[in-house]
């Protein structure tokens, strides 16, 4: 039986000690399903409403006792009855319940954390594992419909596998308090023949950078919100150069075994009103989209970067065009703040020829089905979908789950240092060992595509 007997919600608390929303369901004579709502730091504008209590005199004015309230009131009333197994029809049903565009009346906190804890709640009513549940509601949406030719992504959204990793080094940004204008300097180990060795040379790369950071008198310590190290460097770019040098000093080659991605996210130093971008380590100029393009061209050229994230801002449609004609066949141009893991922002970007990879965070959009809508017309028009935590993170493994369930190929989670990170990688390495032959590995073949 997969009806819905109770639902309950609670405030609980994320990774960077806010609160945040969880709840749990139960379907009749089964154990409850759970799911914890993470928060962003670097959001886009487009995103979904996180709903918060806004009381100066508790927590911040972050707490989310509204949320929490509209799950055990109006969302519990309407679901209570209802079959949980039915994904799409749990979905659609909050989605009517709010009655906005943006979830903004009950709090997409409040309907995501409802949407994950229905899928859990069937699985456990079913009998089945998370990882077991996902792949089923994902079938749903298949088979894809390749509107055009799919090169890309061909390997990618039919069957069970294990992704690639990518994985935050030094942290910048609103990620670390703007030591340095880009957020996120990762690497992704396109080398590994499997999900375990890339994890062990994330993990060997990551101390040794540690050692190679204290070694020039810089911070091997303290680190940002996703567990990246948090540098105070002298310009962008000396990240880059010293986790070079940490893969070398860990027995392996850069752009062979280890590649660079850049999370530039742009947003957060340009300026609408002129439409121009500023950066600390240039000072007072102002920086055309052209600029940025022709930074970010350069660094290509000379180092192995394969994945750039955000490269400009969200409402830059226009230099987005320019940044995709000129790096799009040499590089994966991740949409965060721009396509917001939202079918219709994603829609637009490719009839305008805009980026050709998209980040996929579950709380950006709010519902579970949303989300997979994003993620197949990502593979249908041949874009890289990156499934991906969030800064505030918890010790929820859903994306764990849901990246092997739908074969989308990469999981982005932010660092090795922190354990709301190390759950979901812990959790692949089950994964990996439950599941042996039935999930494959493709590891970086998924850019044999990209031309360096």
């Amino acid at each position: 039986m997969t009806i819905i007997d109770d639902v309950h919600a609670r405030e609980v608390f994320d990774s960077r000690g806010n609160p945040t929303v969880e709840v749990e369901i139960r379907c009749h004579n089964a154990r409850s399903g759970r799911a914890i709502v993470p928060s962003g730091a670097s959001t886009g504008k487009f995103e979904a409403v996180e709903l918060r209590d806004g009381d100066p005199n508790r927590l911040q004015g972050k707490g989310v006792t509204r949320a929490v309230k509209n799950v055990n009131s109006e969302i519990a009333e309407v679901l209570i009855g209802k079959d949980a197994a039915d994904q799409q029809a749990i979905d659609k049903l909050l989605l009517e319940l709010d009655g906005t565009p943006n979830k903004s009346r009950l709090g997409a906190n409040a309907i995501l954390g409802t949407s994950l804890a229905t899928a859990y709640a069937s699985a456990e009513a079913l009998g089945q594992s998370p990882v077991k549940r996902f792949a089923d509601i994902w079938a749903a949406f298949l088979p894809l419909e390749s509107k055009q030719n799919r090169n890309r992504t061909s390997l990618l959204g039919q069957s069970l596998q294990l992704p690639l990793p990518m994985v935050n080094m030094i942290s910048g940004g609103l990620h670390a308090g703007r030591n340095l204008d880009f957020q996120d300097f990762l690497i992704l180990p396109v080398g590994a023949t499997s999900y375990r060795q890339a994890l062990e040379w994330i993990v060997t790369c990551y101390h040794q950078l540690g050692k190679t950071l204290n070694q020039y008198g810089h911070e091997g310590t303290l680190t940002g919100d996703e567990g990246g190290y948090g540098p105070k460097l002298s310009g962008n770019s000396d990240a880059i150069n010293y986790i070079l040098e940490a893969i070398e000093k860990s027995g392996l080659e850069p752009g062979h075994d280890i590649a660079i991605g850049l999370d530039v996210a742009s947003t957060h130093f340009y300026d609408a009103d002129s439409q121009t971008y500023h950066l600390n380590a240039t000072g007072d100029a102002a920086l055309s989209s052209s600029d940025v393009i022709d930074l970010l061209e350069e660094w290509t050229d000379q180092f192995p970067i394969v994945s750039i994230e955000d490269g400009l801002a969200e409402e830059d449609w226009t230099g987005w065009q320019e940044l995709t004609a000129r790096l799009g066949n040499r590089v994966q141009l991740i949409g965060d703040d721009l396509f917001v893991t939202n079918a219709k922002r994603l829609q637009q970007g490719i009839e305008n020829n805009v980026a050709n990879s998209v980040l996929i965070k579950l709380n950006q959009i709010g519902t579970l089905t949303e989300t997979l809508e994003a993620l197949k017309l990502a593979l249908e028009h041949d874009y890289w979908p990156v499934i991906s935590a969030r800064s505030g993170e918890t010790e929820d493994t859903t994306i764990a789950d849901l990246v092997v369930a739908t074969g989308a190929g990469q999981l982005k989670v932010g660092s090795v240092s922190q354990s709301e990170r190390l759950a979901k990688y812990n959790q692949l390495l089950r994964l990996e060992e439950q599941l042996g032959e039935n999930a494959a590995y493709h590891g970086g073949t998924i850019f044999q595509d990209a031309k360096k």
